[in-house]
């Protein structure tokens, strides 16, 4: 799951451009302007996305001859949206003049939602999308960086690429690990319980006040009640005194994505990371996803096994912060993610 939606300041959009059948999705691993740090937004037939730009970067997608800037990627949890990273990824752009950093809407959640998709939904399949969007968009991502659900997706996107990886890549999967959830892992405002009950409101919805209560009174936490409501999309006109709301999320497509979370096992990408490929798992101290001392206890032999053999994998905590590590502790997880964008 995500944090609460934030707002950008300004797009600019560019002609569609099909994609190609044949993209190189080892080229994808490792548009076009939000000021300070510049926004840019094209249509895509592949998925919703903004690029933040530094002050520094002058490259474009419509302009081949610009070099490519080192970019990252920013990926958000089960129903939430790219605007979940837009404060964060604007204050890495103010930090770190000379990057970019690419937010999606993956497959069934924001504007991506409006973009018909094949199924299944999975894990692997929203990590595709993301490989093909940086295909057309011909990028090769320094960092990726995925919150809950979106961190296995980073995953899957380095067990999908091929190998060896054009150039080194840093992927930070925040609050997540890499295996199958165990029951009860993921804490007291349960994903899949979420879904559920949200599949019983109606279409349209009067009030985002009602679905607030009406989730505090089934007993989820008022946080994530108040969050949920910001994937509520006005649908009557803005000045009428009742003007309704629907959600801007495929929720059946969500309830697939959210099972495929929970079985998806990516241990084997972990334990034998690719030359190149620098893995980060932070753990929120006050965690909703229970990790377990097995959980912790292989990544940190993994941690030993990946220096022999040329990758990396380490483990970091995050002090005072639950489960939404950028809402709970933004300054704490600013500096343990920075190294990553330094010396480029």
């Amino acid at each position: 799951m995500g944090t609460g939606c934030y707002s950008f300041n300004q797009a600019v959009r560019t002609p569609l451009r099909r994609v190609s059948t044949s993209i190189s999705i080892r080229a994808s691993l490792v548009n076009d302007k939000l000021v300070p740090g510049k926004v840019v937004l094209k249509p895509t037939d592949i998925l919703a996305y903004n690029l933040v730009q530094g002050a520094f970067v002058r490259w474009s997608y419509i302009d081949r001859s610009a070099i490519e800037p080192p970019t990252a990627v920013l990926l958000h949890g089960i129903l939430g949206s790219r605007k979940n990273w837009g404060t964060f990824a604007r204050r890495l752009a103010q930090e770190f003049p000379h990057w970019q950093f690419l937010l999606v809407d993956l497959r069934c959640h924001g504007d991506s939602a409006l973009i018909k998709k094949r199924g299944p939904n999975t894990v692997s399949s929203a990590a595709l999308d993301v490989l093909k969007l940086l295909g057309q968009l011909r990028l090769t991502p320094r960092v990726v960086v995925g919150h809950s659900f979106g961190g296995k997706v980073a995953l899957s996107m380095v067990e999908q690429a091929a190998k060896p990886l054009a150039r080194p890549v840093r992927v930070w999967v925040l609050d997540a690990t890499p295996g199958q959830v165990r029951a009860g892992g993921d804490g007291d405002d349960h994903p899949a319980e979420l879904i559920s009950f949200l599949s019983t409101f109606p279409k349209e919805i009067a009030s985002k006040r009602d679905v607030v209560n009406a989730l505090v009174h089934e007993g989820f936490s008022k946080d994530v009640a108040q969050w949920v409501v910001t994937n509520l999309r006005q649908t009557g006109p803005p000045n009428a005194s009742s003007p309704g709301f629907s959600w801007a999320f495929d929720l059946d497509g969500i309830s697939e994505m959210y099972q495929s979370y929970e079985v998806t096992n990516l241990w084997k990408i972990v334990e034998d990371v690719p030359r190149g490929v620098h893995v980060n798992f932070l753990k929120a101290e006050r965690s909703l996803h229970r990790w377990a001392l097995e959980d912790l206890q292989r990544i940190h032999s993994a941690e030993d096994q990946a220096v022999e053999e040329g990758g990396g994998v380490e483990m970091h905590v995050l002090e005072d912060a639950g489960h939404w590590v950028h809402a709970d502790n933004p300054d704490g997880l600013f500096r343990i993610l920075s190294f990553s964008f330094q010396g480029v």
